[in-house]
C-alpha cells in the first residue's frame, strides 16, 4: 500500500504567542525563559504523535513590514511590542525545530499566512492531505476537501478542526467568503478597519443575502436599514481594501518545494541535550530518552586490581577516591564500592574490605593524606554514616569543573572527562541504567567502572588546576568552595530535628479546615460534588451557577487557578475554593511530604545542598527542599514549628541579611544616592519612592513604596516593562516610565548597566567580586533576542553572584568561629540569605555578638551589610 502524503503547516508566530500567554512565565535555573518554547514543544509533539505526518513546515513572519503595508500603512498598527521574555525564546524555538528535523521558513515582505497558503494550495493540487495549525481564524479561508484547519481556540491544547462543512455550520458561509466577512467586520487584532459599526452577525447576514462584498455593493439599494446602508456607502473603498488585506496570498514567492518539508522523526542526542538544558523533564520522559554506554569506551582496555587486602603500598599521595553510593540520596543509600587511583595503579575496593581494613580507615581519616575526589560532600557524608570521618580532601573535580564553567549542565564525571579529552569513562546513568532498568552489577564489572572513574579524576587534577589558575579562581576554589563543601557536609549529616507529632497535628488541623471549607461550599451551591474533580467542578461553576466560561480544555471547562482568580468576584464560593486548593497543597506536598523524609534512625530531616547547580553560585536544597516552604500563608509559616533544637534548653537562632542584593548593587554600581541611603540607615524602598515620584518621605504612600520595592528588586533581576507590569498590575507603558524614572534617579546604576555590558562584550563573561565567572556566548550575537538576554544576564549576575558568595563566605567563617569560641552551637540550615542555628541557652549572648560580626564582615563593601537575628523554641518562633 502506498502511504499518502500528509503535510502539517504550522503558523509559528501565532503558536509561539499563544503558548507564551497561555502559560506562566517559566524559566530555568540559568534564568532562561521557557514558557513559550515549552508550550510550543508540547503542541508540536502532540500534533506529530496524533497526525503522523510525512511532511512538516513551520512558517514565520519575516519582519514587521509586508506588501500589505503598501496598501494600508496602519496594517497591524497599534499592536504592543513583543515582550522581551517572549522575543528571547524565538531563537530557542528555531533551535527546537532544527533538533526535531523540522523545516522552518520565512519570506521577506510576506507573512507566515502567505507561505502556508501557497504550500497548502500546491499540496492540495497534488491530492496531499494538509492540516494547518494556527489560532488565527483568517486561515479558515483555506479550508477545502484537502486542507483542514486546526484552530487553536484557548491556550494551546483546545483545538477545533474545520473542513468546509464545519465553516459553513459555524458561520453559515463557505470558506471562500471568510475574506468578505473580514472585509465587512474588520479585524482589530490586525488593525483591519472594515466597515465601522458592522459586526460579525450583520456581516454574515449580508453575505448570506448578497454572496460577497462586491455583491453587497452591486445591490446596495436592497440593503435594509438606512444607517447600515449609509455606513456601507461611506466606507466602500475601506471595505474592499479590508477584504484585500485579509486575503491570504496563495502565490507567494516560496522557493521551497513540498519535498523540502519531508519529515522523519528520531530521538537524537541533540534533542535530548536541548530538553535537558531547558529542564523539560516531562518531555524527556515522553520521548523515552535514554543514554547508552559508549561501546568504544566500554571496550577499551583499562587495567585495575580488585583489592581483598589493603596495604600502605597502595595508598600514595595524592590518591583519587571514588565513594560510590547506591541511592541518589546518600543519607539513605549504602556505599557499594570504592575506586582508588594513584601512581601505583588503579584499584577497586569492595566496601566490606574497605571498612574492615584499619590501614584504609586510618588513611581515610588522615588529614595529611591528600585526596582527590569527584564529589567531596557526598563522599564525606556517605562515609560518616559508617562512622568514618573523611579528611585530607585537597581537590574536588566536580566543584572545580563547576567554577571553570557553570553553564555546563552535565556535571557527570563522564561529561567532564569528555570535555577535557578523556574518553574512557562512561556515565553512571548509562552504566547502571535508570528507573526499572537500574541495576548494580557484580564486583568484576562494577570494579572496572569505579577504577576508571578514579583514574579519570587523577588525570583531570592538573588540567583543572591549570584552568582555575588561568581564570584567577584558585583562591575562590581553595578558600571558599572547597571548605564550604565540608561545612555543608557537616550540616547535612547533622540534619535538623523534626517533630513528627507536630506535623501530624498540623495535618489533622488542615484536614478539619478542608472539611469545613468543603461543607461551606456545598451549602453555597446547594449540592455535594467532588471538589478535586475538574469535570464535576466545571459543571457546578458553568452549568449550575451559570458563571461565564473563561477557558475551555479538550476535556471540558478549565478550572485552573488563573480562571478561578478571574471568577473570584462573581461568586462567594470561589475564594473558598482557592483556599481549599492552597491548604490541600500544603497538606499533601509539605506536611505529608516532610513526614516521609524524617530519617528513621535520627528523627531528623537531612536535606541535601546542591553546590554545583546554579550559574549565579546560589545554593539550593533537595530531598526535601527546605528553602521552599511557603511562608506567605500563616498555615505555611506554621510548618516551621515542626523544626526544633535537638536538646532541651536549646533554641533555634536565625540570622538574615537585610536587602543584601541591593547593598551589593550600591557597591558595584557606586551609585551615590544608594550608598548614602544605606549609610544613613534609610528604608531603601521609601528612598526609591521619594526619588522616583519626587515626594517627601512623609508623603510616600504604601502603593508608592510597593511599586518602588518591585522595581528595586526587579532591576537586580533585569526586569522588563512587561515583567514589571505583570507584577504590579499596571500597563506596560506605565511600567516602562517607572523603570526610566528609576534609572534617571540612580545614574550610577544606569552607568553600571552600560559598563558591565560593554566589559562583557570584551571578555565574553562577567565575574562576581570573588571572581566567580559566568560565560555569555550570546553577548555579541547578531540575533537581537539572544543578545538582549545575555545583556540582562551580564547586568544581574555580578549582583546575585556576589550576594551568593558573601553568604557562602559567612558560612565558612562562621564554622571556623564556632570552633575558635569553643561553642557547642550547630549551624543547621541555609535558606537564601538566612542562616539557622541550634544554640544552648548559655551560648545565646555569644551568638548575638559573633553572628552579626561574622556575617556583616564576611566581605567588605562600601556600604554596611546589615544582619537581623531572632531566636525561639522553634524555627517558626525565630523570626
Amino acid at each position: 500500500m502506498i502511504l499518502k502524503n500528509k503535510l502539517i503547516l504550522i503558523d509559528g508566530n501565532n503558536v509561539a504567542f499563544r503558548a507564551f500567554f497561555a502559560l506562566p512565565l517559566l524559566n530555568t535555573d540559568k534564568g532562561i525563559y521557557t514558557n513559550a518554547i515549552y508550550g510550543f514543544a508540547t503542541m508540536l509533539m502532540k500534533i506529530l504523535e496524533t497526525e503522523k505526518p510525512t511532511h512538516v513546515l513551520v512558517a514565520f513572519d519575516a519582519g514587521k513590514k509586508t506588501f500589505r503595508h503598501e496598501t494600508y500603512t496602519e496594517y497591524k498598527g497599534g499592536r504592543q511590542k513583543t515582550p522581551p521574555e517572549l522575543s528571547e525564546q524565538f531563537p530557542l524555538i528555531l533551535e527546537l525545530l532544527t533538533k526535531f528535523g523540522i523545516k522552518h521558513y520565512q519570506v521577506e515582505n510576506y507573512e507566515a499566512d502567505d507561505i502556508i497558503g501557497t504550500l497548502a494550495e500546491k499540496a492540495g493540487q497534488e491530492s496531499w492531505d494538509v492540516k494547518v495549525v494556527t489560532g488565527d481564524k483568517d486561515f479558515l479561508q483555506l479550508a477545502n476537501d484537502q486542507v483542514e484547519i486546526a484552530l487553536i481556540r484557548k491556550g494551546i491544547s483546545d483545538v477545533e478542526n474545520y473542513k468546509p462543512a464545519d465553516v459553513q455550520e459555524r458561520y453559515g458561509i463557505d470558506p471562500g467568503r471568510i475574506i468578505d466577512l473580514k472585509g465587512l467586520m474588520g479585524d482589530s487584532s490586525d488593525n483591519i478597519p472594515g466597515v465601522p459599526g458592522v459586526g460579525e452577525k450583520t456581516a454574515i447576514k449580508l453575505l448570506k443575502q448578497f454572496g460577497t462584498i462586491e455583491g453587497v455593493y452591486e445591490s446596495i439599494d436592497d440593503v435594509s436599514g438606512k444607517k447600515l446602508k449609509e455606513k456601507l456607502i461611506d466606507h466602500h473603498e475601506q471595505a474592499l481594501m479590508s477584504k484585500k488585506l485579509a486575503t491570504i496570498d496563495r502565490k507567494a514567492p516560496v522557493t521551497l518545494s513540498l519535498e523540502d518539508c519531508q519529515y522523519t522523526f528520531e530521538v537524537t542526542s541533540e534533542l535530548i541535550h536541548l530538553f535537558k538544558e531547558l529542564e523539560f523533564q516531562s518531555l524527556l520522559d515522553r520521548i523515552g530518552a535514554e543514554e547508552t554506554i559508549d561501546q568504544n569506551a566500554q571496550d577499551e582496555v583499562f587495567d585495575f586490581q580488585t583489592l581483598s587486602e589493603i596495604t600502605e603500598d597502595h595508598l600514595e599521595s595524592p590518591s583519587s577516591l571514588i565513594v560510590e553510593v547506591t541511592d541518589s540520596n546518600y543519607h539513605y543509600g549504602d556505599i557499594h564500592g570504592i575506586g582508588l587511583s594513584n601512581k601505583t595503579g588503579s584499584y577497586f575496593i569492595p566496601i566490606k574490605t574497605a571498612l574492615s581494613s584499619e590501614v584504609f580507615r586510618a588513611w581515610l581519616e588522615d588529614e595529611k593524606a591528600e585526596k582527590v575526589v569527584f564529589d567531596g560532600k557526598e563522599a564525606t557524608v556517605a562515609l560518616s554514616w559508617r562512622e568514618v570521618h573523611l579528611k585530607g580532601i585537597m581537590f574536588d573535580i566536580q566543584l572545580a569543573s563547576y567554577l571553570i564553567d557553570p553553564s555546563e549542565t552535565n556535571d557527570d564525571l563522564a561529561a567532564i572527562s569528555k570535555r577535557n579529552n578523556l574518553s574512557y569513562v562512561y556515565s553512571d546513568e548509562a552504566f547502571y541504567g535508570k528507573g526499572a532498568k537500574h541495576r548494580i552489577p557484580e564486583d568484576e564489572e562494577l570494579g572496572g567502572h569505579l577504577a576508571r572513574k578514579a583514574g579519570a579524576c587523577l588525570e583531570l587534577l592538573p588540567l583543572l588546576q591549570k584552568k582555575l589558575d588561568e581564570n584567577q579562581q584558585t583562591s575562590l576554589f581553595n578558600e571558599l568552595e572547597l571548605p564550604l563543601s565540608l561545612v555543608l557536609a557537616e550540616m547535612e549529616r547533622m540534619g535538623v530535628k523534626t517533630s513528627q507529632e507536630t506535623l501530624e497535628q498540623m495535618g489533622e488541623e488542615l484536614t478539619r479546615k478542608l472539611t469545613e471549607i468543603e461543607h461551606d461550599i456545598y451549602e453555597m451551591v446547594g449540592t455535594t460534588f467532588n471538589l478535586n474533580s475538574p469535570k464535576q467542578l466545571g459543571e457546578i461553576l458553568f452549568e449550575k451557577l451559570q458563571l461565564p466560561v473563561i477557558k475551555k480544555t479538550k476535556t471540558g471547562y478549565s478550572t485552573s487557578a488563573d480562571v478561578l482568580e478571574k471568577l473570584a468576584p462573581q461568586h462567594e464560593m470561589i475564594p473558598k475554593l482557592l483556599d481549599y486548593r492552597q491548604l490541600g497543597k500544603l497538606k499533601s506536598t509539605y506536611i505529608e511530604g516532610l513526614l516521609k523524609v524524617i530519617h528513621p534512625k535520627t528523627g531528623r530531616i537531612h536535606t541535601r545542598y546542591n553546590q554545583t547547580l546554579t550559574q549565579t553560585g546560589r545554593l539550593s536544597s533537595i530531598d526535601p527542599n527546605l528553602q521552599n516552604i511557603p511562608i506567605r500563608l500563616e498555615e505555611g509559616r506554621k510548618i516551621r514549628k515542626a523544626f526544633l533544637p535537638s536538646k532541651e534548653d536549646w533554641v533555634i537562632f536565625s540570622a538574615d541579611y537585610s536587602q543584601i542584593e541591593l547593598r551589593v548593587l550600591a557597591h558595584i554600581a557606586q551609585d551615590e544616592q544608594l550608598i548614602k541611603a544605606f549609610e544613613n540607615g534609610m528604608d531603601i524602598h521609601t528612598k526609591t519612592a521619594m526619588d522616583v515620584f519626587g515626594v517627601k518621605e512623609e508623603d510616600v504612600t504604601s502603593v508608592m513604596r510597593r511599586h518602588a520595592k518591585a522595581v528595586n528588586f526587579g532591576i537586580v533581576y533585569g526586569i522588563s516593562d512587561y515583567g514589571l507590569s505583570q507584577s504590579l498590575g499596571i500597563t506596560r507603558k506605565e511600567a516602562g516610565q517607572f523603570i526610566e524614572a528609576y534609572l534617571d534617579s540612580f545614574p550610577g546604576v544606569k552607568k553600571y548597566m552600560e559598563d558591565v555590558v560593554k566589559k562583557a562584550k570584551e571578555d565574553g563573561f562577567v565575574t562576581t567580586l570573588l571572581q566567580r565567572r559566568r560565560y555569555l556566548p550570546d553577548i555579541k550575537s547578531r540575533n537581537f533576542n539572544r543578545r538582549s538576554f545575555a545583556e540582562r544576564t551580564a547586568m544581574n549576575t555580578p549582583i546575585q553572584g556576589t550576594a551568593a558568595d558573601i553568604i557562602k563566605q559567612a558560612m565558612v567563617q562562621m564554622s571556623e568561629r564556632l570552633v575558635e569560641e569553643k561553642l557547642t552551637t550547630n549551624m543547621l540550615l541555609q535558606v537564601h540569605d538566612e542562616l539557622i542555628f541550634e544554640v544552648p541557652e548559655n551560648e545565646i549572648d555569644t551568638l548575638k555578638r559573633i553572628v552579626p560580626d561574622v556575617m556583616e564582615n564576611a566581605v567588605k563593601l562600601d556600604v554596611p551589610l546589615k544582619v537581623e537575628y531572632a531566636y525561639g523554641p522553634t524555627w517558626y518562633d525565630a523570626k
